[in-house]
């Protein structure tokens, strides 16, 4: 199975206000360990950064002015995701610009179906406690002691961790199971009967006979002498 995990950094709050996005970082997973595969863009909004935004992302028109359009990189993100599930924490803002920049390119909308919001998964686990990414971060004991600055890449990687514990741990896929030989029709409804022979016993006859006679020695009262 694979998954996405990703975040995205903007100037605001509102797509339909002008709000843009200046960052996209992802991960990728694939039964729910990381492959090392990841998409990483900065992008240039067309629009001047709002006050106080250079502290949260640590990003400024400068560096931002040299930087694809998303236009440019809109078709490589979606190609990247597929149709994998993505990640994200407060899904909701992050799909709600990824839609607005794939709808200004004339593609189409990624279905809200297809993201899993670890932002409600933490809501419903933990109910009344911070759920935050940091908060999440010091439960779970994730170092995020990197993170003085906002940035998609290093947030999705830090959210892949998180992830993995809400869902129940490094290894939330490890279950017994049986394993059918190659080439076994693999049918679902096989059970196991009784041998049609039984197994020959592995005990001696010298020692059934001393274990006759440690039970008899224990008189009447042995639990093996009681119906």
């Amino acid at each position: 199975m694979r998954e996405i995990v990703l975040d995205t950094e903007t100037t605001g709050f509102e797509p339909e206000t002008g709000d843009r996005i200046v960052e996209i970082g992802a991960v990728e997973l694939f039964n729910h360990m990381p492959t090392g595969k990841t998409f990483h863009e900065y992008i240039n909004p067309q629009r001047s950064m709002p006050q106080g935004a250079f502290e949260i992302h640590g990003l400024g028109d400068n560096f931002l002015r040299d930087k694809p359009l998303f236009a440019a990189v809109g078709r490589k993100f979606v190609d990247f995701v597929g149709d994998a599930k993505m990640v994200i924490h407060n899904a909701a803002f992050d799909m709600k610009f990824l839609n607005a920049e794939l709808g200004w390119m004339g593609l189409p909308a990624l279905p809200i179906t297809q993201a899993i919001d670890t932002l409600a998964i933490a809501r419903k686990k933990f109910p009344g406690s911070p759920s935050s990414l940091d908060a999440l971060c010091r439960r779970f004991g994730i170092d995020n002691s990197s993170r003085t600055l906002h940035g998609a890449l290093l947030d999705s990687e830090i959210l892949a961790e998180v992830y993995l514990e809400l869902i129940g741990g490094r290894q939330p896929d490890l279950v017994l199971a049986t394993t059918r030989a190659k080439g076994s029709s693999g049918d679902a409804t096989w059970r196991p009967y009784p041998r049609p022979r039984a197994l020959p016993s592995r005990l001696s006859d010298a020692e059934a006979a001393a274990h006759n006679a440690f039970v008899q020695a224990m008189g009447d009262g042995a639990i093996w002498n009681k119906a």
